[in-house]
């Protein structure tokens, strides 16, 4: 069982920014996509962003793209989400995920995901 800890959820004002990680236990992480979904109250869970760990590959949600990054540490065994321009569209719970799938279509799905997070809030203000 992989346990992934979500952390640097906050507040903060449109504009703004903020950066998310994600740290995993599994000792290698090579095999995976890590994905980062947000979900707002009252609306569905959706994709934001992703990395393959092992082809650096990287996706993005249009909603975010050029406004997020998305990189892993490798000493931390952790991937990182930076968010700026924060808009409070963007206030959500954001969970990262393990999938073991490739390719732009797949990794943007949340049934391809087998481990998830607890989650970590992000709030902005307007």
């Amino acid at each position: 069982q992989v346990r992934l800890v979500e952390s640097g959820g906050g507040s903060v004002q449109a504009g703004g920014s903020l950066r998310l990680s994600c740290a995993a236990s599994e000792r290698t992480l090579s095999t995976y996509t890590i994905g980062w979904f947000r979900q707002a109250p009252g609306k569905e869970r959706t994709f934001v962003a992703a990395m393959n760990w092992r082809y650096n590959t990287t996706y993005y949600a249009d909603s975010v793209k050029g406004r997020f990054t998305v990189s892993r540490d490798n000493a931390k065994n952790a991937v990182n989400l930076d968010m700026s321009s924060l808009e409070p569209e963007d206030s959500a719970i954001y969970r990262c995920a393990l999938t073991t799938s490739l390719g732009s279509v797949q990794v943007r799905m949340i049934k391809v995901y087998s481990f998830w997070g607890q989650g970590t809030q992000v709030t902005v203000s307007s």
